[in-house]
């Protein structure tokens, strides 16, 4: 066997390390593999490669922020002919919002996967629990340290049973000495100690603890509270020893100065035990019950401790049926009570110690080992008897159900809001054409697909609001305040065409007579200002409209100008073309996919053979630049993609997926190639988490849609303009697949005709 480990690595002072050493050599030993068939994935807390002297069993680290560092692991792992991999999680280890950059790797590798998880949140935020779903998605087996955590994988974060295994945290074969040196310290010898130990931060509680001390030392003189363990090196870099120095103050204040000792180091495991066995009572003060695993409370039982603690979640499990007692959170008075209690009496004392023994023999790492051993071999076999399919396929069954709820709520009886702050509309921002003019396009779609009565009730709004926003000489303007007042004089080029898209739209496909001439009449009004449009998207999305309008009204003067908008794209086209760039510019923007989509639209209506080979020529570049990876990946926002430099990742839009979607649409419709329907799926999936960053940007809860993905995670806001790039892609998607199964059963026919 050959096993990869992602995880924080000795000699980085972390309990996730530690765990990993330890369990690396568990499973060595139960294996009877050498350690040369081991390598580790170490995560760096800074962009210092050489920041800790690893062992020569690191064979690859991420800085923990920088992005790239995660794909060339996955790329690392790939090549290392691993049987599996092992990966430890905790949040605040990964880079990105709440570590998000960890699901690209995991995506990426093609080993089997376990996934140990140190903590599992009961209300975690949004992309907390969409993380710890992908990762159980990814990962062959999740494992978790408590029965609790069991419960809040499954009724929290909707994980089946099955995927889940349960192993205790591991401890190290601890023994009492017949002379134990610890003994012998000055903190420690004619003492009756109280310990506890690990890394030093506010939510330990430890003030609890030196509050209960008078009391405690009332009746137990020779006592010594014990604290072991160095300030966390977060807190350390942001709030110095400001935790540590107050609880010496507090102590002085108290008068308890002599009765506690601080060991401010990090202490070998060895060493560890020797301190856990000399103590009388091991504590762990946690200030709330949100803690499902903690390290430092395994080894306490593993060494046979008493211990007593407040009743955080790992704490009521562990020390269940007398082994250990329980107090409240921030009780000081119950603290010295129980301490009181079990000092004056040592044969409850020793019991207590005696049950923690016995049960601990069960957390040493030997047996832990071996149930992650027998883990492995378990998902190895699986891995290689299941067969491999690289294939992309169709599946209908992912897609949500189709709801207005969330366009609704950010709809009044003036138009759509623009922006949103989460899944709430932010009124400052009011109204703008751009999201008006998609807004009717999709619920004239909704109608159509669903003849939805809310779609239908959206239509009048939308048509106001552009007919409010018209100028006399034919433009729009593009941006009104929510106290409806202009906020520019003349909109752009882009939202020019998209309006017009949106009216040509309505006459082709309205509901009624009504609003198909109230499209048209506006429609018409705008067609002087055709000619004043300088840019490529505002020739693009006006022709498109045009198609629309020509597709119900054919008219020879609107086609010449639907011609002469189509040729200036096939003029630039030839200019800025060349051996390796088959594009319309020297630079690949926004709204990319509008260009050639509108060449394919145009030769619907022209049938000039010319705009399908530049259209489906520009779509085969675009294709490679976005779909290389195997999912979509859309030209970042931040730099863009200019001839011969290095296309931006980030930040990705919505809407440059949709106009991707439609645009395979299109290139189906133009040529009834079945590739195209796969490519737009594809592209759709974007949306629901199959994008460069594994996080779904649909949220079933609100039914809007993130506004995009940034270097760190998603953008949380659902504004108009990415919510109805959703809707519009996903109606879009159903009409395909309702177009393609309609052409299936004719070539059926036809078949069946033949023979």
């Amino acid at each position: 066997m050959k096993l990869g480990y992602i995880s924080t690595s000795m000699p980085r002072s972390c309990g996730l390390a530690t765990f990993n050493e330890n369990l690396k050599l568990a499973i060595e030993k139960n294996w009877d593999i050498d350690a040369e068939r081991s390598l580790v994935i170490a995560i760096n807390d800074s962009e210092q490669l050489d920041q800790y002297t690893y062992s020569k069993e690191v064979k690859f680290i991420i800085r923990q922020q920088n992005q790239k560092d995660y794909i060339r692991a996955a790329k690392f792992i790939n090549s290392s002919k691993l049987d599996a991999c092992i990966m430890q999680h905790e949040f605040g280890i990964y880079g990105g919002d709440s570590g998000t950059y960890i699901l690209p790797l995991i995506y990426s590798i093609n080993k089997p996967l376990i996934t140990i998880l140190h903590t599992v949140l009961k209300e975690p935020n949004y992309l907390q629990r969409l993380i710890i779903k992908e990762i159980a998605r990814q990962s062959a087996k999740i494992v978790v340290m408590a029965h609790k955590a069991v419960e809040f994988l499954v009724d929290i974060y909707g994980i089946s049973p099955d995927k889940i295994a349960l192993i205790e945290h591991g401890v190290p074969d601890y023994e009492a000495k017949a002379e134990n040196p610890v003994k012998e310290l000055d903190s420690f010898k004619n003492k009756k100690v109280l310990l506890t130990f690990g890394l030093i931060s506010k939510n330990k509680g430890l003030e609890t603890v030196i509050k209960a001390l008078p009391d405690i030392v009332k009746n137990h003189p020779d006592v010594i509270y014990t604290i072991i363990g160095s300030t966390h090196p977060h807190v350390k870099k942001t709030q110095g020893e400001e935790y540590r120095e107050s609880l010496k103050l507090l102590a002085k204040n108290l008068g308890m100065s002599k009765h506690v000792n601080f060991i401010n180091s990090f202490v070998p495991e060895d060493e560890l035990g020797d301190y856990l066995t000399a103590a009388e009572i091991y504590i762990t003060p946690y200030l709330n019950e949100a803690q499902i695993t903690s390290g430092t409370l395994s080894y306490a039982i593993g060494a046979g401790a008493a211990v007593v603690s407040t009743p955080y979640w790992h704490a009521q499990e562990l020390l269940a049926q007398n082994r250990g007692k329980l107090f409240d959170f921030s009780n000081h008075q119950q603290l010295s009570d129980i301490v009181n209690q079990l000092l004056g009496n040592e044969n409850e004392l020793k019991q207590m110690k005696a049950n923690a023994y016995e049960y601990g023999l069960n957390l040493r790492y030997p047996k832990i080992g071996k149930l992650y051993a027998n883990l492995l071999t378990e998902i190895i076999s699986e891995s290689k008897s299941k067969p491999v399919s690289n294939e992309f396929s169709i599946d209908t069954e992912i897609l949500p159900t189709f709801t207005l709820e969330h366009v609704k709520r950010l709809t009044d009886d003036t138009g759509i809001i623009q922006h949103a702050r989460f899944g709430i509309p932010n009124l400052k921002e009011g109204y703008c054409m751009d999201d008006n003019a998609r807004a009717l396009i999709m619920a004239l779609m909704a109608y159509d697909q669903y003849k939805s009565e809310d779609a239908l009730r959206l239509l009048p709004i939308y048509l106001s609001f552009i007919q409010y926003m018209q100028c006399e000489d034919g433009d729009f303007r593009n941006f009104l305040s929510f106290k409806r007042e202009y906020l520019d004089e003349n909109g752009t080029d882009d939202s020019f065409g998209r309006t017009l898209w949106a009216l040509g739209f309505m006459i082709n496909n309205g509901p009624n007579n009504s609003y198909k001439e109230f499209a048209k009449d506006l429609f018409l009004n705008s067609i002087p200002h055709l000619d004043k449009l300088t840019h490529l998207r505002g020739f693009a999305n006006s022709a498109i409209g045009l198609c629309y309008y020509l597709k119900s009204y054919p008219d020879e003067n609107l086609e010449a100008k639907l011609v002469s908008l189509c040729d200036k794209l096939i003029d630039a086209y030839q200019k800025n073309k060349s051996e390796d760039w088959y594009w319309f510019e020297e630079k690949l923007t926004y709204d990319n996919a509008i260009i050639p989509m509108a060449l394919l639209k145009a030769y619907e209506i022209t049938e000039n053979y010319i705009y399908k080979e530049i259209g489906l020529e520009a779509l085969e570049f675009l294709d490679q630049e976005t779909l290389d990876k195997g999912y979509y990946n859309p030209i970042g926002n931040e730099g863009w993609f200019f001839k011969g430099k290095e296309k931006s990742l980030y930040d990705q839009q919505a809407i440059e997926t949709m106009a991707a979607v439609m645009l395979y649409f299109q290139a189906y419709t133009a040529t009834l190639d079945t590739k195209f329907i796969k490519k737009m799926f594809q592209t759709y999936l974007w949306f629901l988490g199959e994008n460069s960053l594994r996080i779904p940007l649909y949220d079933h809860e609100t039914n809007g849609c993130g506004d995009g993905l940034t270097p760190v995670g998603l953008n949380r806001n659902q504004g108009a303009e990415s919510t109805l790039a959703f809707f519009i892609s996903h109606l879009t998607v159903l009409k395909a697949f309702e177009k393609e199964y309609e052409f299936s059963n004719v070539k059926e026919d036809i078949n069946v005709y033949d023979k």
